[in-house]
């Protein structure tokens, strides 16, 4: 089983102006196999990215949420 799943955004505390760059890295403490991480936004199925890293370049309205990372081995 997977264990220790943390969610970490740069800037700290994932807010940004418009325009700006946001990273959204996932972590696993523990967890066996190969990962498979996932990207959504809000309680959305649409896949925004998959691997540990979510990278947002030239944010704008549209992206403002709550984003989840989803880990699976």
């Amino acid at each position: 089983p997977l264990s220790g799943v943390s969610l970490s955004a740069q800037p700290p505390g994932g807010q940004v102006a418009l325009g700006d760059r946001l990273v959204l890295s996932c972590a696993v403490a523990a967890g066996t196999g190969p990962l498979s991480f996932t990207w959504h936004r809000g309680g959305s199925r649409a896949l925004l990215g998959t691997g540990p890293r979510l990278e947002l370049w030239h944010t704008g309205d549209n992206d403002s949420g709550h984003y989840q990372c989803r880990v699976s081995n």
